[in-house]
């Protein structure tokens, strides 16, 4: 649907209630069961991930913070997002008036934008741990907390500005959803839109491959010196943590990537024409994204698998590996780290393996 020269000039989104259908019925129902589908897999994993955690404290390490915040984030995320979209176009059209459909767009920018900073603060995190060992940056649980607080205070900002008149929420697409209205043309919104594209996803995606990309080459060129010395290189064990981080960062690019294109192109090119089924694709899919993170941690982690079944099966399923050999295998390694040189890579505290 197309808005009036009025509704652009004034910046005044369009009235959600009164939405007309773009797209045919089919349609719809096929978005509504797209959308049902990642809420299911997002809630449940997202939780699954939650339970264990507060069931087994001892997971309360440095870095298992990270990775409870970011389960947070997307499961109120997919609250707010796709299980909104779900009934929303179940039937057409975004029925909950204006303000829910500001609240939808608040909660699904705010709550994004924080698991894009948890991903962005692991990122930061894993390249002083790897690539400056012996620097003064220590991995601590309040360091952590405090960063998590730090994430969710800076996003806090540039979610509610746009509630304030900095910036506007309004329908998107087939009118189903609600997100920040990248296609008014009004100097007030772009003097928001600019910045916010570039502080909240041109500058975390830098961070990160920044981050990564010496990450690699600190991976290899210790893990070479330590084979050199005749001791045993922790090669194996960093690409899996590597990999499993890479893999949520790539999930969240995936999803997110799409949306922060059109976005830009309706920022840069003022007269493209984007038709409002094209332009909700990308919308969709960034919904889907807070499903994929638990399943990519699920499959990397096999204790976790263990704990996450034990649960599911109301204690039926008994993990095959006792805790005592789980705590035996830790003391060596902390033995084991007293013994490595300056050159070799300070193992890091691990979720679980």
């Amino acid at each position: 649907m197309k808005r009036s020269t009025e509704e652009v000039t004034e910046g005044i989104p369009v009235d959600v209630s009164t939405a007309f259908t773009l797209m045919s019925p089919l349609g719809y129902g096929l978005l509504s069961f797209w959308m049902l589908i990642a809420t299911i897999l997002s809630v449940f994993s997202n939780s699954l991930v939650i339970a264990v955690m507060l069931r087994n404290r001892q997971l309360f390490l440095p870095t298992n913070v990270l990775i409870v915040g970011l389960a947070v984030s997307d499961l109120l995320m997919s609250l707010c997002g796709s299980a909104v979209s779900t009934m929303t176009n179940y039937y057409g059209q975004f029925f909950m008036g204006k303000q829910l459909c500001l609240f939808q767009g608040f909660a699904v920018n705010y709550f994004g934008l924080v698991s894009l900073g948890t991903l962005t603060l692991m990122a930061y995190e894993r390249y002083h741990i790897i690539c400056k060992p012996m620097g003064a940056f220590k991995v601590t649980l309040q360091r952590n907390a405090k960063g998590l607080l730090l994430v969710w205070s800076y996003c806090l900002f540039w979610a509610t500005a746009p509630l304030l008149g900095w910036g506007l929420y309004g329908p998107e697409g087939v009118q189903t959803s609600c997100s920040l209205a990248w296609d008014v043309r009004t100097w007030v919104n772009y003097s928001f839109l600019i910045p916010y594209w570039f502080f909240c996803f041109f500058l975390p995606v830098w961070l990160v491959i920044y981050c990564y990309y010496h990450i690699l080459i600190s991976i290899k060129r210790l893990n070479q010196s330590v084979e050199n010395q005749g001791g045993r290189s922790r090669q194996k064990e960093d690409r899996q943590a590597m990999c499993m981080v890479a893999a949520m960062i790539g999930s969240f690019f995936f999803c997110w990537l799409p949306y922060a294109i059109v976005s830009m192109l309706v920022i840069l090119v003022p007269d493209i024409n984007i038709s409002p089924l094209l332009a909700s694709m990308p919308a969709h899919l960034a919904k889907t994204s807070p499903a994929y993170n638990p399943i990519i941690f699920f499959m990397a982690k096999k204790k976790f698998r263990d704990m996450a079944l034990e649960i599911i099966s109301c204690g039926c399923y008994r993990p095959l590996i006792s805790m005592s050999n789980s705590s035996k295998r830790v003391d060596m390694v902390e033995t084991g780290c007293k013994r490595l040189t300056p050159n070799t890579i300070q193992p890091e505290p691990t979720l679980i393996e």
